[in-house]
């Protein structure tokens, strides 16, 4: 077998059991559907306490996505050893990284927060003053957390193609072009 034709298998750690990888879709899930209720309440009702919540909700969606984001890309810089990833497959699950199912389902919840983001902004383009501007412009943050967990799942669970030049994961310390300069 080719070396690039093969696949690594996922990364070991704390997140590599299959019961793992669900918990991140249903985070995924769940986290869409607060926001979705948060954000429809402060859109619908659209009085200060309905658009606090509404923006706390998308803040801490916000928090969870970067701290997902950072920790996925870590781990995707340490597979990256023995790895070939592309950013698209990593944030995007773009081509056989993960099951169809997993694919659909976790790049689903991540356009559903940008059309539930640009419905509600959209929706209340002006603050309860009538000056330009609410809070619910907030929500276009909340994408975030989609991009994070779907960096996360590929990072611990899915299959990439090996580096040709990986040897057991250890780099042999030649970078391309530049290996035989010395």
């Amino acid at each position: 077998m080719n070396d690039v034709d093969r696949t690594s298998s996922p990364a070991p750690g704390d997140l590599s059991s299959q019961s793992a990888g669900q918990i991140l879709i249903r985070l995924n899930l769940v986290g869409t559907a607060m926001f979705l209720l948060t954000a429809t309440f402060a859109a619908v009702v659209f009085s200060t306490f309905a658009q606090w919540v509404g923006a706390v909700t998308a803040l801490i969606l916000f928090a969870v996505g970067v701290f997902t984001f950072l920790w996925s890309y870590w781990n995707a810089v340490q597979r990256s050893r023995s790895d070939q990833i592309a950013v698209t497959q990593l944030y995007f699950l773009v081509g056989e990284v993960a099951p169809r199912k997993v694919r659909v389902v976790m790049n689903s919840a991540l356009l559903a927060q940008v059309l539930i983001a640009t419905v509600t902004a959209l929706g209340r383009p002006n603050g309860p003053e009538g000056r330009p501007g609410s809070s619910l412009a907030v929500g276009f943050l909340v994408p975030m957390l989609g991009f994070g967990l779907n960096g996360l799942w590929a990072a611990y669970h899915g299959r990439f193609l090996a580096r040709p030049d990986a040897k057991n994961g250890e780099s042999d310390g030649q970078i391309g072009q530049n290996a035989s300069h010395g």
